[in-house]
């Protein structure tokens, strides 16, 4: 899989290549909530400045972030850096007011506002109106709603391209059906444990929208294993689940494979996906993920990992209910 990750893909319609190996940085806003560890800004500066060392060439963050930390984080490496790597592309997301939860259209401005602040740029390669399972499609299709707001960015220069990023699949279904975005960005729901995004691939696939796959790992039951991190998409895991990650780190021990290169390797081996978002947080993180990315795998591991079935259902159903 070298070559692989050497050779970029296309990020849909957009002209923009990238690497499918894609480096998440939600870690460095310093979410200890969300994944039950601190990340100083020392050390969140020492890994980007490897992570654009590196064959991986796409960043991904968001406004909400650490409320703006993780994009001012990014902002400084890149000024250190004197400017984004050439072909490096950072796609970030405009976010509701955590506080209030307003979704309206003057939030997605201020959103976009804050995020070219933080991150110091004049322009944005690639936005997505993220998580709008927190209000309804016609708000943000409707008139002077996130995707107008968006679009006027973009008829300005200010934005260059716009896609969807979210929770449920028959919602991002449906915004990917209107044809208004060039990507969407799914999470939790296509791993060895969760295959809930199956649906959603198709119909990407077929309308020729990138899919941008994140959280592999599951958020890190399948890359520390399930004694280590007993949790699936930010909660507690449930049994059955738990049992399967245990099957499942058997079966790779049996075939001398690691569980999180298995588990990597699912999305990264998908034709239908365009690049795999890997939360990083540490500078070696990077050589060891490029490590598993290309770790030998018998194609016979597959079926054998298979045979102990997955999910369809959605993760968070009950997780914000």
């Amino acid at each position: 899989m070298t070559n692989a990750l050497l050779s970029k893909r296309p990020l849909g319609s957009t002209g923009l290549l990238i690497s499918p190996l894609c480096f998440g940085a939600a870690p460095l806003g310093d979410m200890p909530e969300t994944f039950q560890y601190s990340t100083s800004e020392e050390q969140a500066l020492v890994t980007l400045r490897t992570a654009f060392e590196s064959p991986i060439n796409f960043l991904d963050t968001a406004a909400a972030y650490g409320e703006g930390e993780s994009e001012r984080r990014i902002g400084k490496a890149i000024h250190a850096n004197g400017g984004l790597p050439a072909g490096y592309v950072l796609a970030t997301k405009a976010d509701r007011d955590l506080k209030t939860g307003d979704f309206s259209g003057e939030q997605m401005k201020r959103s976009i506002e804050g995020s070219l602040e933080r991150l110091g740029l004049d322009r944005l390669q690639y936005v997505y109106i993220h998580d709008p399972e927190h209000t309804t499609f016609e708000n943000v299709m409707g008139s002077g709603g996130p995707l107008e707001v968006l679009q006027k960015f973009q008829e300005q220069g200010v934005i260059d391209h716009i896609g969807i990023s979210g929770g449920p699949i028959d919602m991002l279904i449906r915004y990917v059906e209107t044809g208004a975005f060039s990507s969407v960005e799914t999470h939790n729901r296509y791993t060895l444990l969760n295959r809930a995004a199956e649906p959603l691939l198709d119909v990407a696939s077929r309308m020729g929208v990138a899919v941008i796959n994140a959280a592999p790992y599951g958020s890190g039951i399948l890359a520390k294993g399930p004694e280590a991190y007993a949790r699936y998409a930010y909660s507690e895991a449930p049994p059955l689940l738990l049992e399967r990650a245990r099957m499942f780190a058997k079966v790779c021990l049996e075939y001398d494979v690691p569980l999180a290169a298995a588990a990597l390797q699912f999305s990264l081996r998908d034709p239908r996906i365009a690049s795999t978002v890997v939360g990083m947080s540490k500078p070696e993180r990077i050589a060891q993920t490029l490590e598993l990315a290309n770790y030998p795998i018998a194609s016979e591991l597959w079926p054998a990992l298979a045979a102990f079935g997955y999910d369809m259902e959605d993760p968070e159903e009950k997780r914000f209910a």
